[in-house]
């Protein structure tokens, strides 16, 4: 049995929008091919994806409900759904328009771009830069944003309440004007917005001097944005409501993207969730093993070096490394050793090193020195 659209989102028939939203907003928590391990995560991300584009357009649902999945899905193929299909009496396969846009998923949780929302105002967008043991632990940073915001004067009019006003004369009050052109597949008739009114249909004899008629002033927001740990550099966090309202103040407003700059740090290097750090030992400890201490972002680790270990080596802290980005668990932390030699020796030092070199069958170059040459070998 084929799995349909509210099966694949988990909601009920009769669930509204916004719990088609939610349930949407989930399944991409869950299965975005950048943050999941599941091996089907692409696939069900496609059909989450495909299952919210319907369930949240009004008429696209309502066909899909009186025809059914498998139904949909082959008016689909003919073009059938979408304006002009069945869903409103029209004949299944005769034709229409195809698919509205498909917003992107990233640009739902972790950024991409500024679209315009459904029904609701601009998306804006704004940078922030944290270090890496923010990225690491998570935190909650304020920002301050300069952003479109309604008129209070105004409540968003462009106009003072009470001022006169009359029918706009150029649309008749329709806010739409009709241009009719002669083509050679015959008359075409093509609606635009009134110029002389913007769409409204009235004109008013006054306009609001906060906001010059415009319905919308600039101000600054002081906003709190949650950090979540295991965040990347570049990636980008969705703060819904805080954009721009819509033109003419109905509806919602657009979202605020956050574009997160996540600083070098001096001693750790980062691929993904993975750390790698650099750790000065000395010589004796390669040669007889040693417990090495090692500070991570979360504090000191001890892990066993061999004896024998050579400059360069890489050991693995299995789960020392960054929390994985919504998802269980931390990454590694690689710990490469490098064999550091003291700038000067003392006389036991001194003889007991060439001791270890004679012992060796090597030659002691009394010009050079024993540990000049050992910072040749290991560099």
């Amino acid at each position: 049995m084929t799995e349909d659209f509210y099966d694949i989102l988990g909601v009920s028939r009769d669930a509204s929008e916004e719990e088609v939203e939610r349930a949407y907003r989930e399944a991409v928590r869950n299965y975005h091919p950048d943050v999941s391990d599941d091996p089907e995560a692409e696939e069900k991300f496609k059909k989450a994806q495909k299952a919210k584009e319907v369930l949240t357009d009004d008429q696209k649902r309502e066909q899909y409900d009186q025809l059914g999945h498998e139904q949909y899905v082959e008016a689909e193929k003919h073009g059938a759904t979408g304006e002009g299909g069945r869903g409103r009496g029209g004949d299944p396969f005769g034709g229409g328009g195809g698919f509205g846009d498909v917003q992107d998923i990233f640009d739902q949780f972790f950024g991409g771009g500024s679209r315009s929302r459904s029904r609701g105002g601009r998306d804006l967008k704004t940078g922030l830069r944290i270090d890496l043991e923010t990225a690491y632990h998570g935190a909650e940073k304020e920002l301050t944003v300069t952003r479109p915001e309604q008129c209070a004067d105004c409540n968003g009019r462009g106009h003072p309440p009470g001022t006169d006003s009359r029918t706009c004369p150029e649309c008749n009050g329709r806010g739409q004007t009709t241009r009719v052109s002669q083509t050679a597949f015959g008359r075409v008739q093509q609606q635009t917005t009134c110029r002389r009114c913007e769409g409204e249909g009235t004109l008013y004899e006054e306009r609001c001097g906060t906001c010059g008629g415009e319905g919308i002033v600039q101000n600054r927001a002081t906003l709190t944005v949650e950090i979540p740990a295991g965040i990347q550099d570049g990636q980008t966090l969705r703060m819904d409501g805080e954009g721009a309202p819509p033109e003419g103040g109905s509806g919602p407003n657009g979202d605020l993207l956050v574009e997160i700059s996540v600083s070098d740090h001096p001693e750790f290097e980062r691929d993904d969730a993975d750390l790698l750090k650099r750790e000065a030992i000395s010589f004796p400890q390669a040669v007889f093993g040693d417990t090495v201490t090692v500070e991570t972002l979360d504090g000191t680790v001890e892990f066993d070096l061999p004896d024998g270990t050579q400059s360069g080596e890489t050991f693995r802290l299995e789960g020392k490394g960054m929390p994985r980005l919504r998802r269980r668990g931390n990454g590694d932390l690689y710990v490469q050793v490098q064999v550091v030699t003291p700038d000067s020796l003392n006389a036991d030092q001194r003889e007991a090193l060439e001791a270890f070199a004679e012992a060796g069958g090597e030659e002691i170059d009394v010009e050079q020195g024993f540990f000049d040459r050992l910072k040749n070998t290991f560099g």
